[in-house]
């Protein structure tokens, strides 16, 4: 997922993991989030 919306917005997989998780260490909905996001992004086609 953080890959895929890396790819959608033109920066770096590493970036997107590393805000992911630092946004784990706060309270907030993070993980419906990224479980929603991740049956809602389309498959990456090779």
């Amino acid at each position: 997922m953080c890959a895929g919306l890396a790819d959608r917005f033109g920066l770096s997989p590493f970036l997107v993991r590393l805000a992911f998780l630092l946004s784990c260490i706060l309270p907030g909905p993070q993980f419906i989030a990224y479980i929603v996001l991740w049956v809602l992004m389309p498959k990456r086609s090779v």
